[in-house]
């Protein structure tokens, strides 16, 4: 792999620490846009750093999961180092990388902080100095666990991360707070990265909107508000008419007692998916609440004799799964129930037309228009109404939809 140049704020990333006016700082921020260079011009910049200062230490290089480290990290910077002379041994399933260069070997642990268990995994090592690859990812107890191991002279920490909340830990403790951390904070955009063309950019731009848009495009810590899905749009997310045939179908289900209950038929034609017809049960609005096995009468009469390969429904659901398990009829697969990270999905799917309603799902394109942000939360959260068939869609994106389609899920990665 080879690049005809860098941005300037990519030399920064790479050069800052030999820098007279820098060198006193003891960490750099990289924040901003999905696409802009930072995570590549940060990792092969700590290397650098780590492989000029020191020989024989420990390093670390973290990211939310390991094999996110070596997708993200290690599968782009190897080549990189490669081409331009380095040594590197990888032993990936002992998670490290020996590295050798400038007549100095050091070792690069991989190392995953995707909850607060995570912490635990990093005690008692000793280092020179630490990567966060996505570093708004991790919780705070991992980050300030990895940060504690650098108790060597001269040791520095690199972040990077795309923008989240402006309430996130993160953004307060580190990015609102870098002169006081002695940190150099460099803030990034698709047009810090010479690599992408125009096309590309503009691509990246329509894929977006909303609250993804102002954080993935523009790199704003923003606040979520306003509907959720302001992309939706009945001209162009709603038909009247479906096509003749469908080569597969799925059945989506948000469950409810009190609550409604809603559930989707979904059928494939050329790589988009429908919402051929829906059920939608609200107790509350009809004043009697229904059983699972009425319930499950309805979702028999929703897929009819349709061949349906499963019925994805809510995990927390366990007496209607149960329902369904007994009747041997559906395979049930329990939905991906990460709320934001589907919301993203389902945003995604909206932005590149791989989704559409047929026009009598009136539940589920009301809800789109009604399905809100909770502003007063301190964070990304929803509002708890209109979100049945939300809820339901969004099992059936993430589920469904971007598990199957892998040139959908590299659009849907924040990278």
């Amino acid at each position: 792999m080879r690049f005809d140049r860098f941005s300037p704020k990519q030399r920064l990333c790479l050069r800052w620490w030999m820098l007279p006016e820098y060198r006193g700082y003891d960490a750099i921020i990289g924040d901003g846009a999905v696409r802009s260079g930072k995570t590549l011009a940060m990792s092969l910049g700590f290397v650098l750093w780590a492989m000029a200062t020191a020989d024989r230490r420990g390093f670390a290089i973290c990211g939310r999961t390991i094999t996110a480290v070596q997708r993200n990290v290690i599968r782009e910077l190897v080549p990189v180092l490669e081409d331009a002379g380095f040594g590197v041994r990888e032993l990936l399933s002992k998670h490290y990388l020996d590295i050798e260069a400038y007549g100095h070997r050091n070792r690069f642990y991989l190392f995953g902080g995707k909850d607060e268990s995570s912490a635990a995994l990093i005690q008692g090592v000793t280092l020179g100095g630490v990567l966060f690859d996505e570093a708004a990812l991790m919780p705070r107890s991992f980050v300030e666990q990895a940060a504690a191991r650098c108790s060597l002279n001269g040791a520095k920490l690199w972040f990077n991360c795309n923008p989240e909340h402006p309430y996130h830990w993160f953004y307060r403790e580190w990015i609102r707070k870098a002169d006081e951390k002695h940190a150099l904070y460099v803030h990034f955009t698709m047009e810090d990265n010479p690599s992408l063309s125009d096309a590309v950019r503009e691509r990246y731009r329509r894929m977006y909107a909303g609250v993804f848009y102002d954080r993935y495009i523009l790199g704003k810590w923003t606040v979520s508000e306003g509907v959720v899905y302001p992309m939706f749009d009945k001209r162009r997310h709603v038909t009247d008419t479906l096509p003749e045939a469908f080569s597969r179908y799925v059945v989506s289900c948000d469950y409810g007692t009190v609550n409604p209950t809603s559930m989707g038929l979904w059928g494939e034609h050329e790589g988009r998916w429908y919402r051929i017809r829906e059920y939608y049960y609200a107790s509350r609005r009809e004043g009697v609440q229904r059983t699972d096995e009425q319930h499950y009468a309805a979702l028999c009469r929703l897929a009819g004799a349709l061949p349906v390969e499963c019925v994805i429904v809510d995990p927390s659901a366990a007496s209607f799964i149960a329902c369904i398990a007994s009747h041997h009829q559906f395979r049930v697969r329990k939905a991906d129930n990460d709320v934001l990270s589907g919301i993203r999905l389902v945003s995604d799917a909206l932005q590149a037309d791989r989704i559409c309603l047929h026009s009598s799902c009136e539940d589920a394109i009301r809800e789109f228009g009604m399905y809100c942000w909770n502003e007063h939360a301190s964070g990304d959260a929803v509002r708890k109404e209109h979100d049945h068939a939300m809820d339901d869609i969004r099992y059936f994106v993430s589920t469904v939809l971007a598990r199957e389609t892998g040139s959908f899920v590299a659009m849907s990665v924040g990278r």
